[in-house]
């Protein structure tokens, strides 16, 4: 698999044009040359090809690069050589004597092992299946649909290779998109058909090869064959219809004398010795020779549909087909047995990674790359043996019945079947396996020294109904004690008191680890009454591995206790609300393992830091004055600290420290009476950070989603949205009870839709796993199509699929009648069924027949779609259905067949692998952009694009983010080709990556569109949206805030009574989830207006334009430019409709048809107003830079007034009034002088520019909603005063930025920071 993954990166380097990312030089540190040149590479029957290389790769990298090319593949063994001398493979290439640019290398062909003669097989089987979506629907995985979307099927195949792939594209695509489909029209009352979804045949027939390729009867090679070279003998049958036996030697493979009945291994006459397999097989079989040509010249794919995803995303929908070996060569030829002989020990593996070294950029790029690579090898490995465990194809190693083990793959596997009460059951072991591997990813975080504590490589697999904890094995379980080596248990609550170098190296490490996750040091009780000091909860045990490294094991309790949900009787926050005790706080929850999330403790501690700022300005000036506190010296400032400490609750008296600890709450866990004050004051800590969940965190998602921060359109989306501001899925009731006590009810719609599917789909899952665990196999797909049936369909009866399953299983040979016939599955009904999950929710999330009394319910009262039900469903259990359209309104027959039901597949759990440098920068260009640095962004995302490829192959949900703000940066840059390729590429990794109906893929789908538009390409910018419409619809429905995104759209790129269709009911939208007097309703008024204006409707378009000019004049005043453009578009279609309305009563012309050059619409305008729409463009002018313009307009006017003054005095004068404004406009943050001076510097240049369009800008009125989106997130940023940056912290880890705002107005960013507002006569 690295190898794999190894050569695909390097593959997608070469592929694309390659150049040297901005400060490559200084980012690679010790690399003599960061930049890319270009090579000669022939040799080894390739034909002559050029291809771009860095200096600093080593010689094995290069190899790797050109095994994957298309000119060389299959061609495996090779090596490289400069004049006849090969090269070093672990050199570098700058350090090769006489390598320079353009040098010539040849490629050498090596002699085969049997190892390496078997994967050349399986490098040839692998070229020979032909890979598509289908495939990938087959095994399960999420295929990419967008080379489908760009192909026609008048197109005619070509023979292109991939450099002019791209090039291709806009000839392949039809001159004209059809127009919208009627189910994606507004309004439409049918839903798209689920075979819109994916594609069914988006290839042509693959042509067969060879009609069988396998081993031969007379392998193994005997003893005197292998003193002579054989390794292999395999049986090839050619189209031609002849047999061959094929031997394999280190020379490589050639023809044998050997049949079916006689063995002669002897080389037939007049066949060659071929180097690789498919150059034997062109000289035996002319039909092979002439369709692998074909083959070889194939159109390509981007790199990122061909290369392999760490991680398995699945598929709720696939294709039934007939199993066929065709093409499938691998198992027929034993390659499956013979490349993965020896289980690898994961817990080495991951272990040894870790400890590369990080010391340069070129060390850390390997290391992770390394790190991800076994991470996917890992979760792969848990995924096989979790469905061998599961089907019944292993034995456990243990005798143990109540928990059996099992060891598969070098992954040690538990199936617990008897659950511990004291965890409350089945549900809280469930949860402690969660929270276990949640702080297993916490540790793993950890930097710098932290890494030295290591934890053992976990995940867990869902896999019918079971929950499968699967973990690498342990150190020190395996070989004899080593003496030197001091193992065991040196940490823990039942460790005994040692006093070794070893323990206390542990206890240094707990301790920093400690103070990284805010975790309190504590003293409990131990089992004798003993005090024991910990830094992590009485769970946690520290131990010695046999290897030398220190392990922390049992870490499910790492985060600290949730206060809302205790036992009854705890003393817990008391919560009380008007509508009664069921928002009683706190209250009881089906296990005890509830804790807080780490998202959740780090925004608790900022806003405990804002508070103590607060506190420290307050007490401050209580006592004289903040500068006088500071500059008198004495003990008034540091009272104020301590004061300040004492009222957020710090540990520390003297500075700001805010630590939990993770023990308190915990039941059987005592503490001495000389804790009794810190007990006290973590149990206050406590409650109020489950206050602030209610209070602050709450409220704040509900006001981001109403802002649009936060648009979730699916379950999944949802639960990632909470997640970020570190809310639990267990405050889903109070979330859904928060938004019907609001005003905001109506336009929070689409998040109660949302909870309350994520509550039915996670009760009925919990329902399924255990009635599907007491379902035959044979039984599976009949006992999984009745639970949906039930699930979806009202009063579903399980009569008629009962007489059904009993004939098909007649039919199938099975016997019908029996015992097995009366099984549990098909006795459940739907009203049974759903009085269960009823049940379930009103316990879990306090829903007290909530969910009505079926599916139909929840539709009619709350608009959820039956149809993603169905999707989320099949996503939480990994269902996989096949493609058809269903019925599920239909209650006189099962919508849902056991046909219908293709695969059940393990749903895997696992930890994250960081991408620390691409990360890094990533984050930078995002703070940059927001800045209004969009020439840095620029630069810092194309780097870590670069870091992302050398990482993950941008196969990664981070990599996917990255490209497409790089994708943004480029069309606002004007560089649309750039975006629209980028833009391909992120479509494709989100499809694979995400998922092919994922939100984010229906995004990215709507920007592709934006950027295709721009390049010229209507046609297939119509398509995307069509795409993004229908994902949409299947998806979440109609009535969602970024329905309106799209139909806005739609309704810019298409002309006519379409456009104005699509903008009417974006219009609708934006008023319900928005509200009438948003800027984003403004917005849509006056493209609406504009649009009506191009028809010559006139007096439609002067309603919607004063409904836009009411909006702007409301929020922003009669002075600032939106709403001066807005009056003179207003007065000018006012102009126009009265010459028109003269025109017609004087029986003129009619001049309805001809519009006015200032009225009339660009494709630039439109353009434009699509990035707004779209979000690619920010907010332009700030409410307070506005105001302060307005000031420096003020004062420059009262300067030229008084002549009688020096020029000097003037400038002088300004200058001291500037600063206080300064200050005001970057919200009081103290700004270093290297950043002021890096946003001044880039900030000018832009400005400048941006000024030159002042004039023009004016009487430009199609442009006029350039500047309208949402208002800037400037404002509701928190103010902090310089005294809170001089209070004395423990960690210093918050450095002051420069603060500036931005300014989009024609595409061009203008910077306003404190350099600029010295000079307000060049910003004006």
């Amino acid at each position: 698999m690295r190898d794999t993954a190894k050569r695909g990166n390097a593959e997608k380097k070469t592929m694309a044009d390659v150049s040297c990312p901005a400060n490559e030089k200084s980012a690679s540190e010790s690399r003599k040359d960061g930049c890319s040149f270009p090579i000669k590479i022939q040799g080894a029957g390739v034909d002559p090809f050029e291809l771009q290389v860095y200096g600093f790769c080593l010689v094995q990298d290069t190899i790797l690069n050109l095994l994957g090319r298309e000119e060389v593949a299959p061609r495996t063994s090779l090596s490289l050589a400069l004049s006849g001398v090969n090269l070093d493979p672990m050199a570098e290439l700058q350090d090769v004597k006489g390598f320079k640019a353009g040098v010539t290398l040849r490629l050498v062909e090596d002699s085969y092992s049997p190892r390496s003669a078997q994967a050349h097989l399986a490098r040839v089987q692998e070229m020979l299946k032909a890979a598509g979506p289908q495939d990938a629907l087959t095994e399960g995985r999420s295929p990419s649909v967008l080379n489908t979307l760009i192909q026609t099927s008048e197109a005619p195949p070509t023979l292109h290779p991939f450099k002019n792939r791209r090039a291709n594209i806009k000839a392949e695509q039809s001159s004209e998109a059809p127009p919208p489909p009627a189910y994606i029209l507004p309004g439409a009352s049918e839903l798209p058909p689920l075979m819109t979804l994916l594609p069914t045949n988006t290839h042509s027939e693959a042509p067969n090869y060879v009609l069988d390729l396998s081993l031969s009867c007379w392998n193994p090679p005997p003893g005197f064959r292998k003193l002579q070279g054989d390794f292999l003998y395999f049986r090839v049958h050619t189209l031609e219809g002849k047999q061959c036996e094929i031997t394999s030697c280190p020379r490589g493979f050639y023809l044998n004398k050997s049949t079916f009945d006689v063995f002669d291994p002897r080389p037939a006459q007049s066949t060659p010795v071929c180097h690789c397999l498919t150059d034997l097989l062109s000289h035996i079989s002319p039909q092979f020779k002439h369709n692998f040509s074909l083959l070889r010249h194939r159109p390509s794919l981007l790199a990122e549909e061909t290369l392999s995803t760490l991680h398995r995303t699945l598929s709720w929908l696939g294709i039934s087909s007939l199993h066929s070996h065709k093409s499938s060569f691998l198992g027929r030829l034993g390659l499956e047995q013979g490349l993965h002989t020896q289980a690898p020990d994961w817990n080495k593996e991951l272990q040894e990674a870790r400890d590369l070294p990080q010391g340069s950029l070129e060390e850390r790029l390997e290391r992770e790359r390394t790190l991800l690579q076994i991470n996917g090898a890992f979760v792969w490995a848990v995924t096989q043996a979790a469905e061998k465990v599961v089907d019944g194809f292993a034995e456990p190693i243990n005798s143990s019945c109540d928990d059996p083990a099992f060891l598969l793959g070098g992954v040690f596997v538990s199936m617990p079947t008897h659950m511990e009460d004291m965890l409350g059951g089945e549900r809280g072991h469930r949860a402690a396996q969660r929270l276990e591997l949640q702080g297993v990813q916490v540790y793993s975080d950890l930097e710098g020294d932290l890494q030295n504590l290591h934890t053992i490589p976990t995940a867990l697999a869902d896999y019918r109904g079971v929950r499968l904890s699967a973990q690498g094995l342990a150190p020190g379980l395996q070989g004899p004690e080593q003496a030197e080596v001091p193992n065991g248990l040196l940490y823990g609550f039942s460790a005994g008191p040692l006093e070794n170098p070893e323990r206390l190296k542990l206890l240094e490490l707990l301790a920093l680890s400690a103070k990284a996750l805010a975790l309190q040091r504590h003293v409990v009780l131990g089992p004798t009454g003993q005090q024991l000091t910990l830094f992590t909860s009485v769970d946690a045990q520290g131990m010695l591995g046999a290897d030398g490294r220190y392990y922390l094991l049992d870490v499910y309790r790492t985060m600290p206790a949730d206060a809302n949900f205790l036992e009854e009787g705890s003393d817990g926050v008391e919560t009380d609300h008007e509508e009664g005790k069921e928002e009683h706080f706190p209250r009881r929850y089906p296990h005890l393992l509830c804790r807080l999330r780490p998202e959740l403790v780090k925004a608790f501690v900022q806003h405990k830091y804002a508070l103590f700022s607060k506190r420290v300005r307050e007490r401050m000036e209580e006592s004289g004055g903040v500068e006088e506190c500071i500059n008198a010296g004495d003990s008034r400032s540091t009272d104020a600290v301590r004061g300040a400490c004492e009222d957020v609750g710090s540990i520390s008296h003297i500075f700001f420290e805010m630590r939990f600890n993770p023990n308190i709450f915990s039941p059987g866990v005592q503490f001495p009476s000389s804790e009794s004050d810190a007990v006290e004051l973590q149990k206050r800590l406590l409650k109020e950070a489950a206050s602030f969940i209610i209070n602050d965190q709450i409220p704040a998602f509900m006001n981001d989603c109403i802002q649009g921060s936060d648009m979730p359109m699916d379950c999944a989306t949802l639960r990632e949205a909470l997640h970020q501001k570190g809310i639990n899925l267990r405050y889903l009731g109070h979330l859904i009870l928060t938004i019907s006590q609001s005003n905001l009810k109506r336009q929070l719609r689409h998040i109660t839709r949302l909870a309350f599917a994520e509550i039915l789909v996670r009760c009925a899952q919990r329902f399924f796993n255990g009635y599907i665990q007491g379902v035959e196999t044979s039984n599976l797909s009949a006992a999984v199509s009745h639970f949906l049936c039930c699930l979806l369909v009202p009063n579903f009866s399980s009569a008629a699929t009962g007489e059904e399953s009993k004939k098909r299983s007649r039919r199938r040979g099975r016997g019908g009648g029996g015992a097995s016939d009366s099984t549990a599955w098909s006795a459940l009904s739907g009203n049974e069924l759903w009085s269960v999950i009823c049940q379930d929710a009103q316990e879990t999330y306090r829903l007290k027949g909530g969910l009505g009394s079926n599916a139909d319910h929840l539709v009619e009262q709350y608009g959820l779609q039956k149809i993603s039900l169905l999707r989320e469903m099949c996503l939480k259990t990994g269902i996989q259905l096949r493609l058809r359209e269903y019925a599920l309104d239909n209650r006189n027959k099962a919508p849902i067949s056991p046909d219908d039901v293709l695969n059940i597949l393990p749903v895997i759990k696992h930890i994250t692998m960081t991408t620390t440098d691409a990360t890094r920068l990533f984050q930078a260009a995002e703070n940059n952009l927001q800045k209004g640095l969009l020439k840095q962004a620029y630069e810092q995302l194309k780097e870590a694009s670069y870091l992302f490829g050398r990482v993950c192959d941008d196969l990664h949900p981070e990599a996917c983010h990255c490209l497409s703000l790089l994708a943004k940066v480029a069309y606002l840059q004007g560089h649309a080709s750039e975006a629209r390729s980028v833009q391909l590429r992120v479509v494709v990794i989100s499809e694979r990556v995400l998922g092919f109906d994922h939100p984010n893929t229906i995004q990215q789908y709507v920007l592709l569109a934006v950027y295709l538009f721009a390049r010229g390409e209507p046609a297939l910018a119509q398509r995307c949206l069509y795409r993004a419409k229908v994902l949409l619809l299947m998806v979440h429905g109609a009535d969602h805030p970024y329905t309106a995104v799209i139909d806005a759209s739609l309704g810019l790129v298409l002309r006519g009574e379409q456009s104005l269709q699509y903008l009417q009911n974006a219009l609708k939208l934006n008023g319900s989830f928005r509200g009438e007097t948003d800027l984003t309703t403004a917005l849509t008024h006056n493209l609406l207006a504009q649009r009506l204006c191009v028809t010559g409707d006139y007096r439609g378009g002067m309603n919607h334009e004063k409904e836009a000019h009411s909006i702007f004049q409301d929020k922003w005043g009669e002075n600032h430019p939106q709403t001066k453009f807005s009056s003179d578009f207003l007065r000018n279609l006012t102009q126009q409709a009265v010459c028109v309305e003269r025109s017609i009563r004087q029986g003129g012309v009619d001049l309805s048809d001809k519009l006015p050059e200032c009225l009339f619409l660009s494709l630039d305008s439109t353009l434009e107003q699509l990035a707004l729409v779209n979000g690619i463009s920010k907010t332009s002018y700030s409410t307070r830079i506005m105001a302060f313009k307005e000031k420096l307009k003020e004062r420059k006017a009262a300067a030229e007034a008084e002549k009688t003054k020096s020029e000097g005095s003037e400038s002088l004068n300004e200058n001291e009034a500037s600063e206080p404004q300064a200050s005001e406009v970057t919200g009081g943050a103290t700004s270093s002088g290297e950043q002021t001076k890096e946003a001044t510097d880039d900030g000018k240049g832009e400005a400048d520019a941006s000024e030159a369009d002042d004039a023009s800008e004016k009487s430009d009125y199609s442009n006029m909603n350039r500047d309208c989106v949402t208002q800037n997130k400037s404002d509701d940023e928190e103010h902090r005063s310089d005294i809170s940056k001089s209070v004395p912290t423990e960690s210093q880890s918050r450095p002051s930025e420069a603060q500036s705002e931005s300014a989009v107005v024609n595409f061009k960013v203008c910077v306003v920071s404190e350099g600029d507002l010295e000079k307000p006569a060049e910003t004006e």
